[in-house]
């Protein structure tokens, strides 16, 4: 597995996460976790109040792959296993992970760590962890 490293895009891309971040912070009062927006726009715990925001934070993340396309003029190339068991045990874990750890990678990793909350650099230093020993093994051939 090769990926192909980008700079300008990564920094560009990091800088509007931050900058959509502190919006949502300044205009809501609301920590920008992916996790904790989509479960106020979702039953059974809808937020009348906050349901056009959610929306529009959950459509602005469906529309950056098109905008991606249109201003790039290709698809970042990406590579997704297509062992089902194995996407099956992830998404359960990152669901179960994102309850237990009361919030979700972004919520912890962009606003948590920017907030120096303690919760937030223990989660984040886990996950981050997790992930580095994952690809390690997954890229030498010791687990697929």
């Amino acid at each position: 597995m090769e990926t192909e490293f980008t700079p300008l895009s990564s920094l560009v891309g990091g800088i509007l996460i931050g900058i959509s971040a502190v919006i949502l912070l300044i205009t809501n009062g609301r920590i920008a976790g992916i996790s904790g927006i989509v479960s106020r726009i979702l039953p059974p715990s809808i937020h009348r109040s906050e349901l056009p925001q959610g929306l529009l934070f959950v459509g602005g993340l469906i529309l950056a792959i098109p905008t991606w396309y249109f201003i790039d003029g290709g698809m970042p190339v990406n590579f997704v296993s297509n062992n089902y068991l194995v996407l099956s045990m992830a998404g359960l874990l990152v669901g179960f992970g994102a309850v237990f750890g009361n919030g979700c990678t972004s919520g912890h990793g962009v606003c948590g760590i920017s907030r120096v909350s303690k919760r937030s650099i223990v989660a984040t230093s886990v996950f981050m962890t997790t992930s580095f020993i994952t690809v390690l093994l997954i890229k030498h051939g010791l687990w697929s």
